[in-house]
């Protein structure tokens, strides 16, 4: 599955867009578990002590924050589905 990823988390990874294998079933948080497990050195920009996503850190699926989806970090993903993982941004 492809993710896109802004700011801070590109020079992590060296690139704007990467890929993470899923298994079939495969839900949102499954997703981070994958990304952190290939890029160890996002877990701390990524994740809390409880292996969650950080409270500020934002995940979209399908341009929709996965907090105001019906099953959060239990959705579903599907192959279609476009993933954005962005720390917050500020600028004026």
């Amino acid at each position: 599955m492809e993710i896109n990823l802004y700011a801070t988390l590109r020079p992590i990874v060296g690139q704007k867009t990467i890929e993470v294998e899923l298994m079939p079933g495969a839900n949102a948080q499954d997703l981070i578990e994958a990304l952190v497990a290939k890029y160890p050195s996002m877990d701390p920009e990524l994740l809390d002590k409880n292996r969650r996503l950080l409270p500020h850190m934002k995940m979209f699926i399908n341009g929709r924050e996965v907090i105001y989806l019906e099953n959060q970090f239990d959705y579903e993903l599907r192959p279609d589905d476009t993933i954005d993982i962005f720390p917050p941004v500020g600028g004026g």
